[in-house]
């Protein structure tokens, strides 16, 4: 059996390489055994690490986004609604509209898992290695409102446009004021500008969001470049919801 030098221990401890460590003596076990070369000992301990700091990564990444829920498309039950597009959910988690800075729009009726998708889709990005925002559309409506007030929009504003996704919840659920009609428009234009794609759930189709609007200029500049460059996914049918009972294992939250 190989001891080891209480200071190898302690060196990976300082380099903050806790991934070899960990699997540092099941690693010498392997090379006691034969099954591992030294050059390959050495290559499964980077590996460890590397495989160590990508999971850490993701955990930040995955609290950053502040879903509702952790979900997954794995974890979604196509089977349960057949008027839900199944393969074009499928396609878009590919994520190609995500490199061509493609936005999505899920529209439907409440309950039929938009917000499930969306946030699934959110999270095979933070997977992918982006950053990833979740709100609900008029909860970051008020927070820019208080940037008005408190001289903060700019600051506020930025914390929307960094992530490389921006997941808006329940969009055009009601009318705009002015004020929040600009600060959707600034906002979104931002994100199109560096082809940062958004992700938006509603229960209005997208034609109906243009008389939310008290300026039909802001709302034909807006909408027109930002619904004819999405990808659009209509999810009808029953609710999703009963099939997520209290007791069963998984009790998301969808919309």
């Amino acid at each position: 059996m190989t001891i080891l030098d209480p200071s190898l221990r302690d060196a990976l401890r300082t380099l903050k390489l806790t991934g070899m460590l960990q699997t540092l003596d099941a690693r010498l076990a392997q090379t006691r055994d034969g099954t591992l070369g030294h050059l390959e000992f050495l290559q499964v301990l980077c590996e460890d690490e590397i495989a160590r700091r990508e999971t850490a990564a993701l955990t930040r990444r995955i609290r950053r986004a502040k879903f509702e829920e952790q979900v997954t498309l794995e974890g979604f039950d196509f089977t349960a609604n057949p008027k839900v597009p199944a393969a074009q959910i499928r396609d878009l988690a590919a994520l190609r509209w995500l490199g061509a800075g493609e936005s999505v729009i899920l529209f439907g009726p409440v309950g039929v898992g938009k917000t499930h998708v969306a946030q699934a889709l959110g999270h095979l990005v933070a997977r992918r290695g982006g950053e990833v925002r979740f709100a609900k559309t008029s909860r970051v409506l008020a927070d820019l409102a208080g940037g008005h007030a408190d001289r903060t929009w700019g600051a506020r504003v930025r914390e929307y446009t960094r992530p490389a996704v921006l997941i808006l919840d329940d969009y055009a659920l009601r009318e705009h004021t002015a004020a929040q009609a600009d600060d959707l428009y600034e906002l979104i234009s931002d994100r199109a500008v560096n082809h940062r794609p958004l992700i938006l759930t509603s229960n209005r189709k997208p034609l109906d969001w243009y008389p939310l609007f008290p300026n039909p200029v802001v709302a034909e500049s807006l909408l027109d470049r930002l619904i004819n460059t999405s990808h659009q996914v209509f999810m009808d049918g029953p609710s999703y919801r009963p099939r997520k009972r209290p007791g069963r294992a998984d009790t998301t939250t969808t919309g």
